[in-house]
Protein backbone atom coordinates (compact mmCIF):
# COMPACT_ATOMS: atom_id res chain seq x y z
CA UNK A 1 0.00 0.00 0.00
CA UNK A 2 3.14 2.63 0.96
CA UNK A 3 4.03 2.02 -3.03
CA UNK A 4 0.34 2.63 -4.23
CA UNK A 5 -0.01 6.28 -1.72
CA UNK A 6 3.83 7.23 -3.30
CA UNK A 7 2.97 6.74 -6.58
CA UNK A 8 -0.68 8.44 -6.26
CA UNK A 9 1.27 11.51 -4.74
CA UNK A 10 3.44 11.53 -7.53
CA UNK A 11 0.34 11.53 -9.94
CA UNK A 12 -1.13 14.36 -8.21
CA UNK A 13 1.57 16.43 -8.41
CA UNK A 14 2.11 16.08 -11.76
CA UNK A 15 -1.62 16.68 -12.91
CA UNK A 16 -1.51 19.69 -10.61
CA UNK A 17 2.03 21.03 -12.36
CA UNK A 18 0.32 20.58 -15.71
CA UNK A 19 -2.80 21.72 -14.76
CA UNK A 20 -1.81 24.96 -13.85
CA UNK A 21 0.70 25.61 -16.25
CA UNK A 22 -1.90 24.87 -19.04
CA UNK A 23 -5.51 24.86 -18.28
CA UNK A 24 -7.63 28.76 -18.51
CA UNK A 25 -10.90 27.52 -17.62
CA UNK A 26 -11.35 31.95 -18.09
CA UNK A 27 -11.10 30.83 -22.05
CA UNK A 28 -14.42 29.56 -23.13
CA UNK A 29 -13.11 28.26 -26.66
CA UNK A 30 -10.24 26.67 -24.26
CA UNK A 31 -12.41 25.19 -21.97
CA UNK A 32 -15.05 23.60 -24.24
CA UNK A 33 -12.51 22.60 -27.82
CA UNK A 34 -8.96 23.80 -26.60
CA UNK A 35 -9.26 26.84 -29.02
CA UNK A 36 -9.62 24.58 -31.65
CA UNK A 37 -5.33 24.86 -32.09
CA UNK A 38 -4.38 20.92 -30.85
CA UNK A 39 -2.16 19.49 -32.50
CA UNK A 40 -1.91 15.69 -34.49
CA UNK A 41 0.13 13.84 -31.82
CA UNK A 42 -1.74 14.96 -28.21
CA UNK A 43 -5.20 14.31 -30.40
CA UNK A 44 -3.91 10.71 -31.35
CA UNK A 45 -3.18 10.34 -27.72
CA UNK A 46 -6.31 12.03 -26.17
CA UNK A 47 -8.45 9.69 -28.92
CA UNK A 48 -7.07 6.29 -27.83
CA UNK A 49 -6.74 6.92 -24.29
CA UNK A 50 -10.22 7.22 -24.54
CA UNK A 51 -10.66 4.41 -27.01
CA UNK A 52 -8.03 2.02 -24.91
CA UNK A 53 -7.88 3.50 -21.91
CA UNK A 54 -9.87 3.44 -18.74
CA UNK A 55 -13.05 1.37 -18.26
CA UNK A 56 -12.50 0.48 -21.71
CA UNK A 57 -8.75 -1.82 -21.24
CA UNK A 58 -10.20 -3.05 -18.28
CA UNK A 59 -13.76 -3.79 -19.84
CA UNK A 60 -11.81 -5.69 -22.57
CA UNK A 61 -9.93 -7.75 -20.08
CA UNK A 62 -12.75 -8.47 -18.55
CA UNK A 63 -14.73 -9.66 -21.76
CA UNK A 64 -11.78 -11.27 -22.86
CA UNK A 65 -11.97 -13.56 -19.58
CA UNK A 66 -15.75 -13.49 -20.43
CA UNK A 67 -16.05 -14.51 -23.74
CA UNK A 68 -13.00 -14.58 -25.21
CA UNK A 69 -11.97 -13.22 -28.89
CA UNK A 70 -15.53 -11.63 -28.57
CA UNK A 71 -14.12 -8.23 -27.67
CA UNK A 72 -11.56 -8.27 -30.49
CA UNK A 73 -14.22 -7.52 -32.90
CA UNK A 74 -14.57 -4.46 -31.63
CA UNK A 75 -11.60 -3.59 -32.52
CA UNK A 76 -11.87 -4.46 -35.94
CA UNK A 77 -15.46 -2.27 -36.57
CA UNK A 78 -13.41 0.35 -34.72
CA UNK A 79 -10.74 0.28 -37.12
CA UNK A 80 -13.09 0.38 -40.14
CA UNK A 81 -14.94 2.96 -38.58
CA UNK A 82 -12.71 5.34 -37.70
CA UNK A 83 -11.64 5.22 -42.22
CA UNK A 84 -15.42 6.11 -42.40
CA UNK A 85 -14.27 8.89 -40.48
CA UNK A 86 -11.35 9.98 -41.92
CA UNK A 87 -14.01 10.65 -45.43
CA UNK A 88 -15.81 13.06 -42.79
CA UNK A 89 -13.20 15.04 -40.42
CA UNK A 90 -11.84 17.56 -42.46
CA UNK A 91 -15.60 18.74 -42.88
CA UNK A 92 -16.61 18.21 -39.35
CA UNK A 93 -13.66 20.58 -38.50
CA UNK A 94 -14.25 23.36 -41.16
CA UNK A 95 -17.85 23.27 -40.18
CA UNK A 96 -17.19 23.41 -36.38
CA UNK A 97 -14.60 26.41 -37.00
CA UNK A 98 -17.25 28.10 -39.31
CA UNK A 99 -20.02 27.66 -37.38
CA UNK A 100 -18.85 27.79 -33.69
CA UNK A 101 -20.14 24.14 -33.30
CA UNK A 102 -18.93 22.49 -30.19
CA UNK A 103 -20.49 18.91 -29.92
CA UNK A 104 -22.17 16.60 -31.88
CA UNK A 105 -25.52 17.74 -31.14
CA UNK A 106 -25.41 21.06 -31.83
CA UNK A 107 -24.45 20.21 -35.35
CA UNK A 108 -27.64 18.06 -35.69
CA UNK A 109 -29.50 20.87 -34.27
CA UNK A 110 -27.98 23.01 -36.39
CA UNK A 111 -28.71 20.72 -39.68
CA UNK A 112 -32.43 19.98 -38.28
CA UNK A 113 -34.20 22.95 -36.53
CA UNK A 114 -35.11 25.99 -37.90
CA UNK A 115 -35.54 29.13 -35.07
CA UNK A 116 -38.85 29.92 -37.11
CA UNK A 117 -40.32 26.67 -35.23
CA UNK A 118 -38.90 27.01 -32.00
CA UNK A 119 -41.25 24.23 -30.62
CA UNK A 120 -39.89 21.48 -33.01
CA UNK A 121 -36.44 23.01 -32.33
CA UNK A 122 -36.83 22.16 -28.77
CA UNK A 123 -38.40 18.72 -29.37
CA UNK A 124 -35.73 17.90 -31.40
CA UNK A 125 -32.74 19.29 -29.06
CA UNK A 126 -34.53 17.18 -26.00
CA UNK A 127 -34.01 13.89 -28.27
CA UNK A 128 -30.47 13.85 -29.26
CA UNK A 129 -28.95 15.40 -26.49
CA UNK A 130 -31.48 13.55 -23.85
CA UNK A 131 -30.21 10.06 -25.59
CA UNK A 132 -26.63 11.07 -26.02
CA UNK A 133 -26.56 12.13 -22.43
CA UNK A 134 -28.33 8.58 -21.17
CA UNK A 135 -25.76 6.43 -23.58
CA UNK A 136 -22.77 7.91 -21.88
CA UNK A 137 -24.04 7.67 -18.56
CA UNK A 138 -23.46 3.74 -19.75
CA UNK A 139 -19.67 4.40 -20.20
CA UNK A 140 -19.45 7.06 -17.45
CA UNK A 141 -20.78 4.40 -14.59
CA UNK A 142 -17.81 1.59 -16.34
CA UNK A 143 -15.18 4.16 -15.37
CA UNK A 144 -16.78 3.94 -11.79
CA UNK A 145 -16.98 0.65 -11.90
CA UNK A 146 -13.50 0.35 -12.49
CA UNK A 147 -11.89 2.73 -10.09
CA UNK A 148 -13.70 1.26 -7.55
CA UNK A 149 -12.52 -3.08 -8.32
CA UNK A 150 -9.28 -1.24 -8.13
CA UNK A 151 -9.77 0.65 -4.87
CA UNK A 152 -11.46 -2.23 -3.41
CA UNK A 153 -7.73 -4.33 -3.75
CA UNK A 154 -5.48 -1.79 -3.54
CA UNK A 155 -6.90 -0.42 0.09
CA UNK A 156 -9.10 -2.99 1.52
CA UNK A 157 -12.09 -1.18 0.91
CA UNK A 158 -16.29 -2.31 0.32
CA UNK A 159 -16.86 -2.02 -3.06
CA UNK A 160 -19.78 1.31 -2.19
CA UNK A 161 -17.52 3.30 -0.92
CA UNK A 162 -14.90 2.87 -3.15
CA UNK A 163 -17.46 3.55 -5.98
CA UNK A 164 -18.44 6.98 -4.13
CA UNK A 165 -14.60 8.44 -3.70
CA UNK A 166 -14.13 7.13 -7.25
CA UNK A 167 -17.17 9.47 -8.37
CA UNK A 168 -15.96 12.57 -6.48
CA UNK A 169 -12.34 12.70 -7.62
CA UNK A 170 -13.41 12.53 -11.64
CA UNK A 171 -16.23 15.37 -10.46
CA UNK A 172 -14.14 17.65 -9.12
CA UNK A 173 -10.85 17.43 -11.62
CA UNK A 174 -13.54 17.78 -14.52
CA UNK A 175 -15.59 20.95 -12.76
CA UNK A 176 -12.07 22.45 -13.01
CA UNK A 177 -10.53 21.57 -16.22
CA UNK A 178 -13.01 21.04 -19.32
CA UNK A 179 -10.78 19.46 -22.48
CA UNK A 180 -7.98 21.12 -21.85
CA UNK A 181 -7.68 19.15 -18.72
CA UNK A 182 -9.13 16.02 -20.06
CA UNK A 183 -6.12 16.40 -23.21
CA UNK A 184 -3.53 16.80 -20.31
CA UNK A 185 -4.61 13.50 -18.37
CA UNK A 186 -5.61 11.75 -21.30
CA UNK A 187 -1.84 11.80 -22.76
CA UNK A 188 -0.50 10.80 -19.35
CA UNK A 189 -2.44 8.25 -19.02
CA UNK A 190 -1.59 6.92 -22.66
CA UNK A 191 2.03 6.72 -21.57
CA UNK A 192 1.25 4.88 -18.60
CA UNK A 193 -0.83 2.60 -20.57
CA UNK A 194 1.79 2.02 -22.88
CA UNK A 195 4.46 1.42 -20.74
CA UNK A 196 2.17 -1.27 -18.63
CA UNK A 197 1.50 -3.13 -22.22
CA UNK A 198 4.93 -3.52 -23.15
CA UNK A 199 6.42 -4.24 -19.41
CA UNK A 200 3.30 -6.49 -17.65
CA UNK A 201 0.31 -7.66 -20.10
CA UNK A 202 2.73 -8.88 -23.39
CA UNK A 203 5.16 -10.57 -20.86
CA UNK A 204 2.45 -11.94 -18.98
CA UNK A 205 0.29 -13.15 -21.31
CA UNK A 206 3.36 -14.90 -22.98
CA UNK A 207 4.31 -16.60 -19.42
CA UNK A 208 1.12 -17.69 -18.73
CA UNK A 209 -0.27 -18.89 -21.89
CA UNK A 210 3.05 -20.36 -22.50
CA UNK A 211 3.67 -18.80 -25.99
CA UNK A 212 -0.16 -18.66 -26.42
CA UNK A 213 -0.02 -22.61 -26.81
CA UNK A 214 -2.42 -22.81 -23.49
CA UNK A 215 -5.23 -20.48 -25.25
CA UNK A 216 -5.93 -23.86 -26.85
CA UNK A 217 -7.79 -25.11 -23.80
CA UNK A 218 -10.38 -22.33 -23.93
CA UNK A 219 -13.99 -23.24 -25.53
CA UNK A 220 -14.14 -23.12 -28.82
CA UNK A 221 -16.67 -20.10 -28.73
CA UNK A 222 -14.14 -18.69 -26.92
CA UNK A 223 -11.54 -18.75 -29.30
CA UNK A 224 -13.36 -18.32 -33.02
CA UNK A 225 -15.17 -14.87 -31.17
CA UNK A 226 -19.06 -16.40 -31.34
CA UNK A 227 -19.48 -16.19 -27.43
CA UNK A 228 -22.41 -14.17 -27.72
CA UNK A 229 -23.46 -15.84 -30.94
CA UNK A 230 -22.73 -14.96 -35.01
CA UNK A 231 -25.35 -11.86 -34.83
CA UNK A 232 -23.47 -9.84 -32.42
CA UNK A 233 -19.98 -10.83 -34.35
CA UNK A 234 -21.58 -10.29 -37.88
CA UNK A 235 -23.34 -7.07 -36.42
CA UNK A 236 -20.13 -5.40 -35.44
CA UNK A 237 -18.55 -4.46 -38.60
CA UNK A 238 -21.96 -3.66 -40.44
CA UNK A 239 -23.42 -1.59 -37.24
CA UNK A 240 -20.89 -0.18 -34.80
CA UNK A 241 -18.39 0.75 -37.21
CA UNK A 242 -20.47 3.79 -38.20
CA UNK A 243 -21.43 4.90 -34.97
CA UNK A 244 -17.48 5.96 -34.52
CA UNK A 245 -19.01 9.01 -36.49
CA UNK A 246 -21.28 9.91 -34.32
CA UNK A 247 -19.53 9.62 -31.11
CA UNK A 248 -19.62 13.18 -29.38
CA UNK A 249 -15.87 12.39 -27.53
CA UNK A 250 -14.47 11.97 -30.73
CA UNK A 251 -16.49 15.32 -32.47
CA UNK A 252 -15.05 17.35 -30.01
CA UNK A 253 -11.86 15.95 -30.59
CA UNK A 254 -11.97 16.65 -34.44
CA UNK A 255 -13.42 20.05 -33.56
CA UNK A 256 -10.42 20.89 -31.36
CA UNK A 257 -7.95 19.89 -34.21
CA UNK A 258 -6.65 22.99 -35.44
CA UNK A 259 -7.10 22.39 -39.19
CA UNK A 260 -9.19 19.78 -41.64
CA UNK A 261 -5.79 17.84 -42.68
CA UNK A 262 -4.98 17.58 -38.76
CA UNK A 263 -8.68 16.06 -38.43
CA UNK A 264 -8.41 13.54 -40.64
CA UNK A 265 -4.77 12.54 -39.70
CA UNK A 266 -5.85 11.70 -36.42
CA UNK A 267 -8.69 9.57 -37.41
CA UNK A 268 -6.50 7.08 -39.80
CA UNK A 269 -3.69 7.36 -37.05
CA UNK A 270 -5.86 6.32 -34.24
CA UNK A 271 -8.09 3.71 -35.82
CA UNK A 272 -4.51 1.99 -36.87
CA UNK A 273 -3.06 2.73 -33.65
CA UNK A 274 -5.90 0.86 -31.08
CA UNK A 275 -6.18 -2.64 -32.94
CA UNK A 276 -2.95 -3.85 -31.20
CA UNK A 277 -4.83 -2.64 -27.76
CA UNK A 278 -7.80 -4.21 -28.82
CA UNK A 279 -6.07 -7.29 -28.90
CA UNK A 280 -3.38 -7.51 -26.08
CA UNK A 281 -6.27 -6.39 -23.36
CA UNK A 282 -8.97 -9.52 -24.49
CA UNK A 283 -5.91 -12.22 -23.98
CA UNK A 284 -5.07 -10.37 -20.61
CA UNK A 285 -8.52 -12.07 -19.38
CA UNK A 286 -8.07 -14.82 -21.61
CA UNK A 287 -4.94 -15.89 -20.30
CA UNK A 288 -6.20 -15.49 -16.55
CA UNK A 289 -9.36 -18.28 -17.85
CA UNK A 290 -7.26 -20.64 -18.42
CA UNK A 291 -5.02 -20.35 -15.25
CA UNK A 292 -7.67 -19.79 -12.52
CA UNK A 293 -10.94 -20.86 -14.15
CA UNK A 294 -14.25 -19.27 -13.88
CA UNK A 295 -13.50 -18.83 -10.35
CA UNK A 296 -13.38 -15.13 -10.25
CA UNK A 297 -15.74 -11.93 -10.88
CA UNK A 298 -14.48 -10.59 -14.64
CA UNK A 299 -14.17 -7.09 -12.68
CA UNK A 300 -11.49 -8.57 -10.78
CA UNK A 301 -9.23 -9.80 -14.05
CA UNK A 302 -7.39 -6.45 -14.49
CA UNK A 303 -6.12 -6.31 -10.57
CA UNK A 304 -5.07 -9.79 -10.15
CA UNK A 305 -3.27 -10.50 -13.57
CA UNK A 306 -0.79 -7.17 -12.65
CA UNK A 307 -0.53 -8.70 -8.83
CA UNK A 308 0.53 -11.87 -10.87
CA UNK A 309 3.07 -10.49 -12.47
CA UNK A 310 4.52 -7.41 -10.20
CA UNK A 311 6.58 -6.24 -6.98
CA UNK A 312 4.99 -3.81 -4.63
CA UNK A 313 6.82 -1.00 -6.56
CA UNK A 314 5.71 -2.10 -10.08
CA UNK A 315 2.19 -2.99 -8.52
CA UNK A 316 1.44 0.54 -6.41
CA UNK A 317 2.36 2.20 -10.01
CA UNK A 318 0.29 -0.31 -12.34
CA UNK A 319 -2.65 0.45 -9.88
CA UNK A 320 -2.48 3.92 -10.24
CA UNK A 321 -1.69 3.73 -13.70
CA UNK A 322 -4.83 2.75 -14.25
CA UNK A 323 -6.40 4.82 -11.92
CA UNK A 324 -5.43 7.83 -14.16
CA UNK A 325 -6.91 5.89 -17.09
CA UNK A 326 -9.89 5.73 -15.67
CA UNK A 327 -9.91 9.58 -14.64
CA UNK A 328 -9.26 10.59 -17.74
CA UNK A 329 -11.97 8.60 -19.51
CA UNK A 330 -14.41 9.72 -16.48
CA UNK A 331 -13.77 13.06 -16.79
CA UNK A 332 -13.72 13.04 -20.79
CA UNK A 333 -16.98 11.21 -20.69
CA UNK A 334 -18.44 13.69 -18.06
CA UNK A 335 -17.09 16.55 -19.68
CA UNK A 336 -19.35 15.65 -22.68
CA UNK A 337 -22.20 15.19 -21.62
CA UNK A 338 -22.14 17.95 -18.95
CA UNK A 339 -21.43 20.41 -22.08
CA UNK A 340 -24.26 18.68 -24.57
CA UNK A 341 -26.86 19.32 -21.80
CA UNK A 342 -25.74 23.36 -20.91
CA UNK A 343 -25.65 24.01 -24.69
CA UNK A 344 -28.90 22.18 -25.76
CA UNK A 345 -31.27 22.20 -22.34
CA UNK A 346 -30.05 25.42 -21.09
CA UNK A 347 -30.90 28.08 -23.38
CA UNK A 348 -28.21 28.68 -25.57
CA UNK A 349 -29.62 29.55 -29.09
CA UNK A 350 -27.39 28.67 -32.52
CA UNK A 351 -26.19 31.74 -33.58
CA UNK A 352 -25.90 33.25 -29.90
CA UNK A 353 -22.51 34.33 -28.76
CA UNK A 354 -20.65 32.97 -25.43
CA UNK A 355 -20.98 35.96 -23.80
CA UNK A 356 -21.84 35.23 -20.41
CA UNK A 357 -19.20 33.22 -19.31
CA UNK A 358 -19.96 32.54 -16.04
CA UNK A 359 -23.00 31.89 -16.42
CA UNK A 360 -22.24 29.04 -18.59
CA UNK A 361 -19.28 27.97 -16.50
CA UNK A 362 -21.81 27.51 -13.17
CA UNK A 363 -24.06 25.88 -15.62
CA UNK A 364 -21.64 23.56 -16.65
CA UNK A 365 -20.27 22.45 -13.46
CA UNK A 366 -23.77 21.95 -11.73
CA UNK A 367 -24.51 19.91 -14.83
CA UNK A 368 -20.84 17.54 -14.09
CA UNK A 369 -22.15 17.36 -10.09
CA UNK A 370 -25.69 15.93 -10.99
CA UNK A 371 -24.84 13.88 -14.17
CA UNK A 372 -21.58 12.37 -12.20
CA UNK A 373 -23.87 11.24 -9.20
CA UNK A 374 -26.68 9.95 -11.57
CA UNK A 375 -23.78 7.75 -12.83
CA UNK A 376 -22.99 6.74 -9.85
CA UNK A 377 -25.86 5.67 -8.54
CA UNK A 378 -25.66 3.40 -11.99
CA UNK A 379 -22.65 2.06 -11.01
CA UNK A 380 -23.91 0.68 -7.91
CA UNK A 381 -27.51 -0.93 -9.43
CA UNK A 382 -25.31 -2.02 -12.53
CA UNK A 383 -21.86 -2.88 -11.33
CA UNK A 384 -20.88 -5.28 -13.85
CA UNK A 385 -18.37 -3.55 -16.18
CA UNK A 386 -18.46 -5.60 -19.13
CA UNK A 387 -22.27 -4.68 -19.72
CA UNK A 388 -22.27 -0.91 -19.21
CA UNK A 389 -19.16 -0.95 -21.81
CA UNK A 390 -20.99 -2.25 -24.62
CA UNK A 391 -24.12 -1.30 -24.32
CA UNK A 392 -22.40 2.27 -24.09
CA UNK A 393 -20.60 1.97 -27.12
CA UNK A 394 -23.37 0.17 -29.37
CA UNK A 395 -26.17 2.29 -28.44
CA UNK A 396 -24.96 5.44 -30.11
CA UNK A 397 -25.88 3.59 -33.29
CA UNK A 398 -29.43 4.41 -33.44
CA UNK A 399 -27.72 8.32 -34.32
CA UNK A 400 -25.65 6.78 -37.42
CA UNK A 401 -28.77 7.30 -40.08
CA UNK A 402 -29.62 10.79 -39.39
CA UNK A 403 -25.82 11.63 -39.22
CA UNK A 404 -24.73 9.91 -42.84
CA UNK A 405 -28.03 12.05 -44.02
CA UNK A 406 -27.42 15.56 -42.44
CA UNK A 407 -22.94 15.03 -43.56
CA UNK A 408 -24.35 13.95 -47.07
CA UNK A 409 -27.27 16.16 -48.29
CA UNK A 410 -26.78 20.34 -47.44
CA UNK A 411 -30.70 20.81 -47.13
CA UNK A 412 -31.91 18.27 -44.53
CA UNK A 413 -33.98 20.97 -42.94
CA UNK A 414 -36.97 19.23 -44.52
CA UNK A 415 -36.10 15.92 -43.48
CA UNK A 416 -36.10 16.62 -40.00
CA UNK A 417 -39.25 14.53 -38.77
CA UNK A 418 -38.22 11.51 -40.20
CA UNK A 419 -34.87 12.22 -38.50
CA UNK A 420 -36.14 12.56 -35.02
CA UNK A 421 -38.44 9.78 -35.96
CA UNK A 422 -35.73 7.60 -36.24
CA UNK A 423 -33.82 8.06 -33.32
CA UNK A 424 -37.02 8.23 -30.86
CA UNK A 425 -37.45 4.46 -32.81
CA UNK A 426 -34.39 2.96 -32.25
CA UNK A 427 -34.21 4.23 -28.71
CA UNK A 428 -37.21 2.50 -27.42
CA UNK A 429 -36.26 -0.45 -29.57
CA UNK A 430 -32.74 -0.56 -28.12
CA UNK A 431 -34.24 -0.04 -24.68
CA UNK A 432 -36.77 -2.55 -24.89
CA UNK A 433 -34.40 -4.90 -26.16
CA UNK A 434 -31.64 -4.27 -23.26
CA UNK A 435 -34.30 -4.42 -20.32
CA UNK A 436 -35.65 -7.59 -22.23
CA UNK A 437 -32.13 -9.41 -22.29
CA UNK A 438 -31.51 -8.10 -18.78
CA UNK A 439 -34.44 -9.43 -17.55
CA UNK A 440 -34.32 -12.82 -19.46
CA UNK A 441 -30.91 -13.45 -20.63
CA UNK A 442 -31.90 -16.61 -21.94
CA UNK A 443 -34.12 -15.51 -24.29
CA UNK A 444 -32.01 -12.47 -25.79
CA UNK A 445 -28.34 -11.17 -25.56
CA UNK A 446 -28.34 -7.86 -23.80
CA UNK A 447 -25.11 -7.01 -25.65
CA UNK A 448 -27.36 -7.20 -28.89
CA UNK A 449 -29.73 -4.79 -28.67
CA UNK A 450 -28.05 -2.48 -30.77
CA UNK A 451 -28.69 -4.48 -33.95
CA UNK A 452 -32.55 -4.57 -33.47
CA UNK A 453 -32.48 -0.80 -32.55
CA UNK A 454 -30.02 0.49 -35.41
CA UNK A 455 -32.02 -1.56 -38.03
CA UNK A 456 -35.33 0.08 -36.85
CA UNK A 457 -33.84 3.59 -36.74
CA UNK A 458 -32.70 2.83 -40.69
CA UNK A 459 -35.67 1.78 -41.62
CA UNK A 460 -37.65 4.76 -40.48
CA UNK A 461 -35.46 7.14 -41.52
CA UNK A 462 -35.69 5.65 -45.05
CA UNK A 463 -39.67 5.74 -44.81
CA UNK A 464 -39.78 8.84 -43.77
CA UNK A 465 -37.59 9.79 -46.49
CA UNK A 466 -39.62 7.96 -48.98
CA UNK A 467 -42.90 9.33 -47.83
CA UNK A 468 -41.35 13.09 -48.13
CA UNK A 469 -40.38 12.89 -51.43
CA UNK A 470 -43.60 11.94 -52.26
CA UNK A 471 -45.44 14.39 -50.07
CA UNK A 472 -43.09 17.37 -52.38
CA UNK A 473 -43.83 15.35 -55.88
CA UNK A 474 -47.23 15.61 -55.13
CA UNK A 475 -46.81 19.21 -54.75
CA UNK A 476 -44.77 19.91 -57.38
CA UNK A 477 -47.51 18.47 -59.74
CA UNK A 478 -50.55 20.39 -58.52
CA UNK A 479 -48.20 23.46 -58.84
CA UNK A 480 -47.63 22.49 -62.86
Amino acid sequence: MAWIIFWIAVYLILILLLSLRHVKASDMENYLVNNRRTGTFPLVATTLATFVGGGTSMGLMAMGYESGLAAVGIGVAYVIGFFILSRFAAKMNNIGRKESIYSFPQYLNKKYTNPDDPKFARLFSSAVSGTNVFIFFFLLSAQFVGMAALLKFAFTIDYIPAAIISCFVVIGYTALAGLSGVIITDMIQFIIIVIMIIFIFIPGIYRDSEGLSRLAELPANMLNGTFYGWSFLIALPLFLSPSVLIRMDLWQRILAAKDGNTAKKVSIISGLGMLPFYIIFPLVGMTLRVILGDTIHPNDVTYLFIERHSNAFILGFAVVGLMSALMSSGDSFLNLVSISAVRDFAGWRKNSLLSDKNRIYRQIRVATVIFGLIALAMALVLPKIVDLMVVGIATIVIFVPATFLALLKDDVYKYRKAAIYSIIAGFVVNLFFFVWGTVAPQQFQAKSSFIPAFIVASLTLLAGLYRKRQVLKEINTKNT
